[in-house]
This record gives structure tokens, C-alpha cells and sequence, in this order.
């Protein structure tokens, strides 16, 4: 008896799944096609769809909120023909990657949408920023992806014990994330990290100079980003990647490379903190106060941790310093949509009195 499989979905490879296709049937009565943003430029995008690629227009589907706006992995539903081509709306999505920006306003970007994994990138060839790390693990733990850290420019460290300790600093300060030291250059551990990005969606993240785009041609099998040297001086490098690109891997799964990251802010990031710090938040449970600010009240567990040497002052004064950040653009932004309604409110209501002036003035 011959046996015979359904042919694949000619999106499978970019992620589609049954998921997706139940979300989209709607959309497919209406004729539309089902795709996914591969890049994002000037109120346009490139859309992988089962016809091919498309460019399509993004003024359909572009709010005036920053969060809401089309997004290099979003999936969307894009009309079949025209000129211009529109995108007519986004699915809602799995996971999103957002930090705020150094707008006055306190808004969200959004750098990737429906990411499983987050990986975050870590040049060998300057000393280990750990901070930087955490805050990056923040970020990547509140968008609903799996982190990964990646050492990048192992071969710089040709000593193994001292590879080995660098490792297991990283792992001190990621728990619950693998942590890979990997050679572009050489292939060291490209394999392993090929294994765990395989079938899924990756972001790839990290400074200028971090290795990323080196990575991800590796990771490509072949030269498709731009690469440039980083300074000697303090490792970091230019903004050779200046959008973000989802790309197949030939392994499976998909790549999106960001730019390289100069600003790192927290975005209502609270469980992503207390992912990164999870050791502090296990301590917090047996403070003898639940309000306890781990500061010099008694029987603080945080405290007694911080004194026998168990838990190290440069974590605890990251975790607070993070919190902190993350307390303050909550409060920024609460404040903004309270503005927001009350200006919604005023405006509803000169236009209700413009109203009921017509409706006088027509008796």
C-alpha cells in the first residue's frame, strides 16, 4: 500500500502553521493573500507570500501608535494585485520584541514581531558588559521569546580556562538561558547554536561591533549582510545593517538581524526583570515583609544573601537600578495616556457642543 503526505504550505518554511491559517481564514474569503513582512522602509514592506515576494503599501494598516504600526515578522493579509499593492491588516501577534525610545512621549518600539527565540549577542573581543546583558535578557524574557546569549569572537579567546570562565560569568547572570561561545570565523559551536534556532523565528540582537551581521552570514551559509570592522579601540562598529530582515534558514527557520543597538530602554519589562534576577525574587519570598525594599529592613532574606557573599552587590544593584528604570517609563507612559483620554475627552466634547450649536441655530 502506497502512502502519500499532503504537500508542505508554501509559507511553512517562513513559520505558517495551522495556527496562523485558522487565524487568516477570514481574510482568505475575502480573496486576500497571507504573508509575511521580511522588511519594513518608508510606509512600505517587503511581504513573502505563497506567489513570491511582494512590495506592498503599509497606509491601511498604520496607526497613529507607535506599537500597532507593521512590523519586519508580522503576518499579514496583503491584496493579490493593484498599483500600489496594500497590506489590509496584521494578524495579532504571538510575541513582540519592544524597547522605548528616547522620545519625550514614552512610547514602545516595536524591533520584531512573532520571534521565538531572542538571541543576544556578545562580542569576546571587549570586556564583558554584564549589565548590558541583563537588560537585554529583560527585554528579551517580556517578549514572550526564548533568549539565548551568544559569545561572539570566541577564537580572540584562544585560552580555555579562560573561555570557560567568561561562560560561566554570563550563565551567572542568565539563568535559565543558554549561553553559547561561538567563532564565525572558525565555526566553533555554530552547529549547537544551528541545532537550537532550527524550526523557529530568531531576532538577533546586540551593540554595533557585537559580530551580528558576521553571525548571521554564517548562520546563512553565505554573505547576504554587509560586514564592517569594529574600532579597535572599544569594539564597537557602524550601523552596517540599517533595517531589519527576516531571512530562511537553510537549516530551517527563519532569521531577523536588527540593526545594532546603542539605546537599550526597558518597556514595561516588570517579568522580564524578575526573570533576569530570578534568585533575587526566590530571596524576596522569604523577607519577613512582603513590601520588604531590600534596603535595611529586618529579616530581609535579600539583605542576609548580600552579607554572607551568596549574592553578589553588582546583581542586586543592577536588579534595582533596572526596576527602578522600568518603574519610572511605566509611570511616564500612564501619565501620557491619561493626557491622551483627557485630550480625547475635550475634543468629543467641543465637538458635541458644535453640534448641539448647529442643531440651535437650525430651529
Amino acid at each position: 500500500m502506497t502512502s502519500f503526505s499532503l504537500p508542505l504550505h508554501p509559507l511553512t518554511s517562513y513559520g505558517w502553521d495551522d495556527a496562523w491559517a485558522d487565524e487568516f481564514a477570514p481574510y482568505d474569503a475575502e480573496g486576500l493573500l497571507a504573508g509575511r513582512v521580511i522588511r519594513v522602509d518608508r510606509g512600505q514592506c517587503d511581504v513573502v507570500t505563497a506567489d513570491g515576494v511582494m512590495r506592498a503599501d503599509t497606509a491601511f494598516v498604520t496607526p497613529n501608535d507607535p506599537m500597532r504600526v507593521v512590523c519586519t515578522g508580522d503576518w499579514v493579509a496583503v491584496e493579490p494585485a493593484g498599483n500600489p499593492r496594500y497590506v489590509r491588516s496584521c494578524l495579532p501577534r504571538r510575541t513582540a520584541f519592544v524597547r522605548s525610545t528616547s522620545s519625550k512621549r514614552s512610547e514602545g518600539q516595536i524591533l520584531a514581531a512573532n520571534v521565538d527565540y531572542a538571541v543576544v549577542a556578545v562580542s569576546l573581543a571587549v570586556e564583558l558588559d554584564l549589565g548590558r546583558v541583563e537588560r537585554f535578557l529583560a527585554l528579551a524574557w517580556e517578549s514572550g521569546a526564548q533568549p539565548v546569549v551568544v559569545l561572539t569572537k570566541a577564537d580572540l579567546v584562544p585560552d580555555p580556562a579562560t573561555l570557560g570562565y567568561l561562560l560561566e560569568d554570563v550563565e551567572k547572570t542568565a539563568p535559565g538561558v543558554p549561553v553559547l561561545a561561538v567563532s564565525a570565523g572558525t565555526g566553533e559551536g555554530l552547529d549547537v547554536l544551528e541545532a537550537v534556532l532550527s524550526g523557529g523565528t530568531t531576532v538577533l540582537l546586540g551593540q554595533s561591533g557585537a559580530g551580528k551581521s558576521t553571525l548571521a552570514n554564517a548562520l546563512l551559509g553565505e554573505d547576504v549582510m554587509e560586514v564592517q570592522a569594529a574600532r579597535d579601540v572599544d569594539g564597537k562598529g557602524r550601523h552596517t545593517t540599517t533595517t531589519r530582515n527576516l531571512l530562511a534558514l537553510p537549516g530551517g527557520g527563519v532569521l531577523i538581524d536588527t540593526p545594532g543597538l546603542r539605546g537599550v530602554g526597558l518597556w514595561d519589562a516588570e517579568t522580564g526583570v524578575g526573570q533576569v534576577f530570578a534568585e533575587i525574587e526566590e530571596l524576596a519570598k522569604r523577607c519577613r515583609f512582603q513590601d520588604c525594599a531590600h534596603v535595611a529592613e529586618p529579616g530581609c532574606a535579600v539583605l542576609a544573601a548580600l552579607d554572607s557573599g551568596t549574592l553578589p552587590e553588582r546583581r542586586l544593584d543592577s536588579y534595582r537600578k533596572l526596576l527602578r528604570e522600568n518603574q519610572r517609563i511605566v509611570a511616564k507612559t500612564d501619565a501620557r495616556l491619561r493626557a491622551e483620554i483627557r485630550k480625547d475627552w475635550k475634543r468629543k466634547g467641543a465637538e458635541g457642543r458644535a453640534a448641539m450649536e448647529a442643531k440651535r441655530g437650525r430651529r
